[in-house]
């Protein structure tokens, strides 16, 4: 089954002290662009990510993003023991060298000590990101699932769509297979009655050459290979179709084929139902290339 470019899949999640939000979103692209936007403190997270994203995803402008939240982010409050030591260390020095020259301090107060700076100070956060890090890429594959059968949803409705422009393209030139059949013998009786006009204007006239310039017209106005053409691109397209997988750029590169020999048709008509047929061609032609647009 084909699957569409655009899609879209969200998720929460938590670990505490931690919480977290994902979205997942696509649109159409030539290629695989993927940006991924996660916190670089959880290592290896971000190389995960593409690389299961990558295995799944062929093409398409994809964002990743992740936020995330910690219940206990102002941290406790906690003693730097060596800066306690040493600051305790240094008022023995200072209160010794006071009393030695006859001052009288204050007696110092646990508020006082603290106050210095380094001796109280905010707990680390750190932890160890290897759980939450195994954590995240557990729901990540989840996010991915519910991805993937969004985009199989409208993969399943493109599939249909596609299907039947492919069955009018090719009632279309059927169509314009029996017309230009209906065609030939106007456009014989044509050729000949102008043969039998320019010979009787000009006893000059090379019988043999006109006949062969007659021949040439006839040859450049014969559509037969154009018709075959597009029924032939009609069958690659139906088993591109139904092969599914990324082929999005196959049916691309096909498209720009129909359209080439809906033009050709469309200048060789020299017929007024051909012509219409042909323009009738082209208009669906065009709508199926839009839908293709969207197929990975």
């Amino acid at each position: 089954m084909i699957r569409s470019m655009t899609g879209f899949a969200s998720a929460s999640g938590s670990l505490p002290p931690h919480a977290w939000d994902w979205e997942l979103r696509s649109v159409n692209g030539k290629g695989l662009d993927l940006r991924v936007r996660v916190p670089d403190w959880i290592t290896g997270l971000e190389v995960g990510l593409r690389k299961l994203i990558g295995s799944e995803v062929r093409r398409g402008n994809l964002t990743l993003s992740l936020r995330m939240t910690r219940d206990d982010e102002a941290g406790a409050l906690q003693i730097n023991e060596a800066q306690l030591a040493s600051v305790l260390k240094a008022m023995v020095s200072v209160e010794a060298r006071a009393a030695k020259a006859g001052v009288a301090l204050a007696p110092s107060r646990a508020a006082d000590i603290v106050a210095v700076r380094g001796v109280l100070e905010q707990a680390s956060n750190e932890d160890d990101a290897a759980p939450l890090a195994d954590a995240l890429m557990s729901e990540a594959t989840a996010l991915l699932a519910d991805f993937n059968a969004m985009r199989d949803a409208e993969g399943a409705a493109l599939h249909k769509l596609l299907a039947a422009q492919l069955d009018e393209i090719a009632a279309l030139t059927e169509q314009a297979s029996t017309l230009a059949e209906a065609r030939a013998d106007a456009l014989s009786e044509t050729l000949g009655r102008n043969l039998a006009k320019v010979m009787d204007s000009s006893d000059a006239a090379d019988p043999d050459r006109v006949a062969q310039e007659l021949a040439l017209l006839a040859v450049k106005s014969d559509v037969t290979e154009e018709i075959d053409r597009l029924a032939a691109h009609v069958e690659a397209a139906r088993d591109l179709i139904a092969e599914g997988g990324p082929v999005g750029r196959k049916l691309d590169f096909l498209m720009q084929e129909f359209n080439r020999e809906a033009n050709t048709l469309c200048a060789k008509a020299q017929n007024t139902e051909l012509t219409r047929c042909g323009l009738a061609l082209k208009t669906v032609i065009d709508q199926m290339r839009e839908q293709v647009q969207n197929v990975e």
